[in-house]
């Protein structure tokens, strides 16, 4: 018997992304690049651990240049929470999307606000169609919490600079936890986790 992949190597485990057998070899490198592989596949979760024990340079952060501290976090609970809940209402349910998509849909919002923030407007909706969906919904969450919030306290409160702050805090969230890889949902499945276990609570690490 030979592997699935590359009809070279013996075998040395089950793959249930190919419902096949696969060398180790082929298994690393086509993780989440050419196999989709189910959230609880046992290699796919041992990889995980060690690619989380690598974490990014700060420096190559997403909009390195908005400072994002937990002050902000703290003053602007209230919107953190409620973007966070968007997201996950926005990406948990549908299998099609990645880690990429939401990455891209992130980025085009956070150009977005930094536009409205200078007192400009230009949309940077993602061509991506999956990215764009996720930035519609989005686009659209934050426009019912400022008119609820509006409706609420008769005036305007959120700001365009508190929105993009956060947008961005979440921007780094899956820059910190994408792997890189073309299929990858490390950073899906820690939002799934995170709903699973704290609901609307959230440490967000």
């Amino acid at each position: 018997m030979k592997c699935i992949v590359c009809n070279t190597r013996r075998p040395r485990r089950h793959c249930p992304g190919l419902r096949g057998e696969i060398c180790a070899p082929c298994c690393g490198t086509e993780r989440e690049n050419t196999i989709d592989c189910p959230a609880d596949c046992e290699y796919l979760i041992e990889a995980q651990a060690h690619e989380r024990a690598a974490l990014p340079d700060p420096a190559q952060a997403p909009n390195a240049d908005i400072r994002v501290p937990e002050e902000f976090l703290h003053a602007n609970a209230p919107l953190v929470n409620f973007l966070w809940e968007a997201l996950a209402h926005s990406v948990l349910g549908d299998s099609s999307i990645v880690d990429g998509d939401l990455r891209e849909a992130l980025d085009g919002l956070a150009r977005t606000y930094r536009t409205l923030q200078s007192g400009l407007y230009y949309d940077s909706r993602p061509a991506n169609l999956i990215a764009a969906g996720i930035y519609d919904r989005m686009r659209a969450a934050i426009d019912d919490y400022r008119k609820r919030r509006r409706e609420e306290d008769g005036v305007t409160t959120v700001r365009d600079a508190d929105v993009l702050g956060t947008l961005v805090f979440l921007q780094r969230l899956e820059w910190q936890w994408n792997n890189g890889r073309k299929r990858g949902r490390a950073f899906l499945r820690m939002i799934a986790r995170e709903q699973a276990e704290h609901g609307g609570e959230h440490s967000y690490a």
